[in-house]
């Protein structure tokens, strides 16, 4: 059996005394691969929809420009775990193991990639917004948003390189001591910024009463970090444990967790887009633009009495 470090910690084989425990066993492990993949296949049309939406029927701005490339990763990463599933249930259902550790290793290696790419997306959109609401007089270009997308593309690029190489190319240590960094990265230096910087921009939002702020959009942003600490974040500690003590744990929950954290974002931006006084139904495009408006044109919106007449809750 090739060592612990080299292999992908998705669902290594379970343990067991005899043949009927071990395919009752696989049956749980079954219907939670069958529970993720409809998960997976649903949050696919759902970022799907945005990606279509963002990208060709709503008007770009700096903010969706954000929420666009954090789709990108979202589907990558669904994409993946569709994949892995399928594989999974055919594993599972055929009580014996398959010789899929080649392809699950690259699928867990390209999901770590679209995984931190959109930790990294997440951490710039909450950072961005508490530097725009902290010192309104800064305005965050188009050109801005996209070198920045740009560079955290290519951070993670480079991020999974180096890991691929050094896991699938040279010795364990050198895998695990990888892997061990660029979680380390994750948690000492992106994740707190994201919390933090949420932290900040809730409070700030909150307590200024005096300007207008486009509530929607700030509650989006506060419910998918939401969404990612206690969905998304497990993945993370679970894969950084796995370096650390070697001991076998439940793999299946937490990615079935990390697949809600990606499948979840569009229908948070539908609900929090159809939650306006006086609305019983409004349509996905209408939705998604009252969401991502721009706060700029938000704030001009407040000096046009004819328009707040029309948008009470501009």
């Amino acid at each position: 059996m090739e060592g612990h470090l080299m292999t992908p910690p998705l669902a290594p084989p379970t343990l067991t005394t005899s043949g009927e425990d071990s395919c009752s066993t696989e049956v749980t492990t079954m219907a939670i691969d069958g529970v993720t993949l409809l998960i997976c296949l649903s949050g696919l049309v759902g970022n799907g929809a945005v990606l279509w939406l963002l990208g060709f029927r709503i008007r770009r701005n700096p903010l969706t420009i954000y929420i666009l490339n954090l789709a990108v990763a979202d589907f990558t990463f669904l994409l993946f775990m569709v994949t892995s599933s399928l594989l999974y249930m055919m594993e599972n259902a055929s009580c014996s193991p398959v010789a899929l550790l080649r392809y699950l290793r690259w699928l867990f290696l390209l999901s770590l990639f679209s995984y931190n790419t959109g930790l990294y997306l997440l951490t710039a959109i909450s950072s961005q917004r508490c530097m725009s609401i902290l010192w309104p007089g800064i305005r965050h270009t188009q050109r801005l948003s996209i070198m920045v997308c740009v560079l955290l593309w290519a951070f993670s690029i480079t991020i999974i390189t180096a890991v691929t190489s050094l896991c699938l190319l040279s010795n364990q240590e050198h895998c695990r001591v990888a892997l061990i960094s660029m979680y380390t990265l994750n948690f000492l230096l992106f994740a707190p910024l994201m919390v933090i910087s949420s932290t900040t921009l809730f409070i700030k939002v909150q307590c200024d009463s005096q300007q207008h702020q486009p509530r929607r959009f700030y509650s989006v942003i506060f419910l998918t970090i939401l969404l990612f600490l206690l969905f998304a974040l497990p993945l993370s500690i679970w894969n950084f444990l796995q370096q650390i003590i070697f001991t076998p744990m439940p793999t299946q929950v937490v990615f079935l967790l990390a697949c809600i954290n990606s499948g979840s974002k569009p229908f948070i931006y539908f609900s929090v887009g159809t939650c306006q006084r006086g609305c019983s139904s409004v349509s996905l495009q209408a939705a998604f633009q009252r969401v991502f408006e721009e706060p700029e044109d938000t704030k001009s919106c407040n000096n046009d009495t004819t328009m707040a007449a029309l948008a009470p809750d501009c």
